[in-house]
C-alpha cells in the first residue's frame, strides 16, 4: 500500500538573505524529512543571493517592510514566520516601526506561530538619572537592543515566541586579536571580568528552527548563547587557535561609538540578568548541534584572525 508524502507547513523568513534569516532558511532547507519548507522573504528576489537560496530549493518572494501589504501577501498561507529587523540599516524608530508591520502581517494572515528576534530593553534595567549608561538620542541607551525589545509588545504574545539572541562571534571578524606594538596579540573588549554570551549567527538560525518544531514554545522567551565567556577565556580560546599567546586587555568603554559602549557597559553592569538569562546548556537541550566558540573557531580559516 502507498502513502501518500506528508504536506509540509510553509515557514515564511524575512531577511533570508541576511545572517540570522539566512541560517534559518539554509537549516530548513538542509532538513528534507523534516515537517517545513521554507518561503525567501526579500526585498529583492532577483539578487545573487536570493538565486543561492532558490537553489537550496527555497521559495523565494519579494516583500517590503516600508509596503505592508507585501509583507502580508509573503506571511498568506505560512503556518510559521521568522521575524527581524536589520539594525545596521535603520535607524530605531523605524526598526520598530518594521516590527509593527510583521506583527500586524502576521496577525492578519493567520500566522499561527511566530518567532522574533530581539533583546532586552536596556531601560527597563537602568534608574532614570543613572550615569553609567549615557543617554543617546531619542532616549535610548543601547538603540538596537531597545528597539527591539520595545516593538515585542507589538507581537502578538500567545502566538510570538520571543528570540533573544547575543553577540555575533563573527563580529570578531572586524574586531579580533590585534598584533600590539610589542608584536603580541592583544584581545581589547570592554568587559572587566563580566561573561559575553555570544553564539555562531548560523545557530541562531538553527535554533529558531528548533522552536518552530515545538508550537509550546509560543508565548515564550528562549534567550540564546553558545557560551559566555570572559575577555580572558576568549583570548585564550583564540591563542590555543592560532598557536601563539593572546593577552587580553580590558579597555573602558568611552573608547567605543556610543551605542557599542553602552551595549558594553550593560553586559559589564546587568551580567547576572544578561549573562544569567543565557545558560549554554538549556541552549543545547534545544539545539544539540550547537558550537562552543572553539568548535566555531575551528571551522574558520585562521587567515581571518592574522
Amino acid at each position: 500500500m502507498s502513502t501518500s508524502p506528508k504536506e509540509k507547513r510553509v515557514v515564511a523568513v524575512v531577511g533570508a538573505t541576511g545572517r540570522q534569516g539566512g541560517g534559518l532558511v539554509r537549516s530548513i532547507a538542509a532538513d528534507r524529512d523534516g515537517d517545513f519548507t521554507v518561503r525567501a522573504v526579500t526585498r529583492d528576489a532577483g539578487s545573487p543571493r536570493a538565486k543561492e537560496l532558490a537553489g537550496l530549493g527555497a521559495e523565494v518572494v519579494a516583500a517590503d517592510l516600508d509596503d505592508p501589504a507585501s509583507v502580508e501577501a509573503a506571511f498568506t498561507g505560512a503556518y510559521g514566520a521568522f521575524c527581524v529587523t536589520a539594525a545596521q540599516e535603520h535607524p530605531p524608530e523605524r526598526e520598530t516601526a518594521h516590527a509593527a508591520t510583521m506583527a500586524a502581517a502576521a496577525r492578519a494572515a493567520g500566522v499561527a506561530h511566530v518567532v522574533w528576534s530581539t533583546f532586552e530593553d536596556t531601560r527597563t534595567f537602568v534608574a532614570p538619572g543613572d550615569e553609567r549608561m549615557p543617554v543617546l538620542p531619542g532616549g535610548y541607551l543601547v538603540p538596537h537592543y531597545d528597539a527591539k525589545g520595545a516593538a515585542d509588545a507589538e507581537f502578538d504574545a500567545a502566538s510570538t515566541t520571543f528570540l533573544r539572541t547575543a553577540f555575533y562571534w563573527e563580529n570578531f571578524f572586524d574586531g579580533g586579536p590585534h598584533r600590539g606594538e610589542d608584536g603580541v596579540l592583544t584581545l581589547a573588549l570592554p568587559l572587566g571580568s563580566a561573561r559575553l554570551p555570544g553564539i555562531a549567527v548560523a545557530d541562531i538560525g538553527r535554533c529558531a528552527h528548533a522552536i518552530l518544531r515545538r508550537p509550546e514554545l509560543a508565548g515564550k522567551t528562549v534567550s540564546v548563547t553558545g557560551e559566555n565567556l570572559t575577555g580572558a577565556e576568549l583570548a585564550a580560546a583564540f591563542a590555543e587557535f592560532l598557536g601563539e599567546p593572546v593577552r587580553f586587555q580590558d579597555v573602558p568603554a568611552s573608547v567605543l561609538p556610543a551605542e557599542l559602549g553602552n551595549m558594553f557597559r550593560f553586559t559589564q553592569d546587568f551580567e547576572a540578568a544578561y549573562a544569567g538569562a543565557r545558560d549554554p546548556a538549556a541552549v543545547r537541550d534545544l539545539h544539540p548541534g550547537l558550537l562552543t566558540f572553539r568548535q566555531w573557531l575551528a571551522e574558520t580559516p585562521e587567515r581571518t584572525f592574522r
